[in-house]
């Protein structure tokens, strides 16, 4: 490990200057001696590094998309050449210049990451050994010496002797109970990630060697990491174990949006998009309608999750077009239209109605009518009902001829009833 980290010693002095300018900002706060400031400097400079890595992240996501793409032709040439391997070979390389796809490209971020990785170890590998490094001077290499991080020495690793951790300070159980924490979370993280990847980000329709070759990696990753985790000084844990959880998250996010087409996270994803786009009525963000613009082009050669959000899509009403954005229908928009009118018709009804109507009388004037028009002799007489005749109040012999229109049989305002044979 010295060996290959020695071969990086070109980028010593770069990375040695950043891990100094951000102890310098953390010593300030926490103190230049402890294990906060010279940890959060190796985060830092972690974060700092993939930061500037993000665009090679961004190819070797382009990259893995093309290889999966490739994947069913890559098997028709394995099937057609399998006896002649050199004609295979040409036939593969031919595939890749014609679709523009490179192989390495997926290792990119990793391959960049190398220089960093030992540059980093072969820094805190000399501040192990007392030994002056880059801009680090002898007054920083007694600090970092000093530090701890929770108990562990920077430049400790889990198979240091017991006379290199008395050398700095420390305990040598505190050092393998901190190293083996790391070791574990780093491997965690490290499966985690692949795990994430074949399960949910992998087109399910698409069974290839490839495939295969991704879930061997899953298990092997893990296993490197902690066979080689042991030799790795605690400053370069805490930098792996930052960078694998950075690369956890970062591929959480592109799974979440910008999934693999055919995968469970696309499937998830269209879902999202569908409730969204059926509530809202539009395609907001620009990636969203870069997905959409994806979908349309395909035409008849989408999967059976992208068929399903464009039948979604026209049950709603909703046409998704060449540009990315969603629109409305034209049946819906004259339904629409034709709903509008015929509310507009009901409403105006409904107020001639109401303008016809006649005004509703009070129970005052409902009174006052009452009295007025079935009663017409109480305005033309005052004298009280009390005063008129016994004679007129006392009711009328059955043969007496003088019978009122209610006794007759007769209806008030219209022709008589005529009377029953059996009353006569």
């Amino acid at each position: 490990m010295d060996t290959i980290a020695s071969l990086f010693s070109f980028i010593t002095w770069p990375v040695s200057w950043v891990i100094v300018q951000f102890h310098t900002v953390y010593g300030a706060i926490f103190g230049p001696d402890t294990g906060w400031a010279w940890g959060l400097s190796i985060v830092s400079l972690v974060i700092l590094i993939r930061i500037c890595l993000i665009p090679l992240f961004v190819k070797q996501i382009k990259a893995t998309r093309a290889m999966q793409t490739l994947q069913p032709e890559m098997k028709k040439i394995q099937e057609r050449y399998k006896n002649d391997k050199q004609r295979q070979s040409e036939e593969m390389m031919k595939l890749y210049k014609e679709s523009g796809t490179n192989p390495l490209s997926s290792c990119l971020p990793i391959l960049a990451q190398s220089p960093f990785f030992f540059a980093l170890y072969h820094v805190l590998n000399g501040i192990a050994s007392n030994k002056t490094i880059g801009v680090i001077d002898q007054g920083l290499l007694e600090s970092a010496q000093k530090a701890h991080i929770f108990g562990a020495p920077l430049a400790s690793k889990f198979f240091s002797s017991e006379a290199q951790v008395t050398a700095l300070n420390a305990s040598l159980t505190d050092v393998r109970v901190v190293t083996a924490i790391m070791i574990v979370l780093m491997s965690a993280s490290q499966f985690y990630t692949q795990r994430q990847l074949m399960t949910k980000n992998v087109d399910t329709t698409v069974k290839t060697p490839f495939m295969q070759q991704q879930k061997m990696l899953m298990y092997v990753f893990p296993v490197m990491f902690a066979v080689f985790g042991v030799n790795f000084p605690v400053g370069v844990l805490v930098y792996w174990l930052t960078t694998n959880v950075w690369t956890m998250g970062q591929q959480m996010y592109v799974i979440r949006n910008n999934p693999t087409p055919g995968s469970k996270a696309q499937a998830a994803y269209l879902e999202r998009l569908t409730k969204h786009v059926t509530q809202h009525g539009k395609v907001s963000r620009r990636s969203e309608k870069a997905i959409v613009k994806a979908i349309v082009s395909k035409g008849r050669d989408r999967n059976e999750f992208e068929r399903k959000f464009v039948n979604s899509l026209n049950k709603a009403g909703l046409v998704a077009q060449a540009d990315g954005t969603v629109t409305k229908s034209v049946a819906q928009a004259a339904a629409q239209t034709e709903e509008g009118a015929a509310t507009d018709t009901t409403t105006a009804a409904a107020a001639a109605a109401r303008r016809q109507q006649p005004k509703r009388q009070t129970k005052a004037q409902r009174q006052s009518g009452k009295q007025t028009g079935d009663s017409p002799s109480l305005e033309k007489s005052d004298e009280p009902q009390d005063a008129k005749p016994a004679a007129a109040q006392q009711p009328q012999k059955p043969g007496s001829g003088t019978r009122s229109k209610a006794q007759s049989g007769q209806r008030k305002g219209g022709p008589q009833r005529p009377k029953s044979p059996s009353k006569k």
